[in-house]
C-alpha cells in the first residue's frame, strides 16, 4: 500500500473518531440517571425516559465500540500491519477499506 494511500486511511480514521467523540460529548445527557420523583412525573413518563436512556447507553456502547475498532486501526497503520488481516495475514481488498477503513479482517475471516 502506498504511503499516500495510508495517509488518506488515517486522515479518515481520525476524522470519524473525532466526530463520535464528538457526538459521545453533546449526547451525556441523554445518558444521565433518570428521576424517579413520582410527585414529578408520572408513570408513563418515567417508563418512556428509562427507555430513551437504555437507548441511549446501548447507542453509546456501540459508539466505543467503534471508536476501539478506529484505534486499533490507527495502531496498525503505525506498525507498518494495515491493510493486512489480523486473522489470516493476507492483503484486505482495497474496495472492503474504502467501505470501512477500520475494518480488521478480509472478507474470507469475516464471515
Amino acid at each position: 500500500m502506498t504511503a499516500a494511500k495510508l495517509k488518506t486511511y488515517r486522515k479518515l480514521l481520525e476524522e470519524r473518531r473525532d466526530a463520535l467523540l464528538d457526538v459521545h460529548e453533546k449526547s451525556a445527557e441523554s445518558r444521565a440517571p433518570v428521576e424517579l420523583d413520582q410527585t414529578t412525573q408520572g408513570r408513563l413518563s418515567r417508563m418512556d425516559a428509562l427507555q430513551v436512556q437504555a437507548m441511549a447507553l446501548e447507542t453509546d456502547r456501540r459508539r466505543e465500540l467503534e471508536i476501539q475498532r478506529i484505534n486499533h486501526a490507527l495502531e496498525r497503520i503505525d506498525a507498518g500491519e494495515f491493510g493486512y488481516c489480523i486473522t489470516c495475514g493476507e492483503e484486505i481488498e482495497s474496495k472492503r477499506l474504502d467501505y470501512d477503513a477500520s475494518a480488521p479482517t478480509c472478507i474470507g475471516c469475516a464471515h
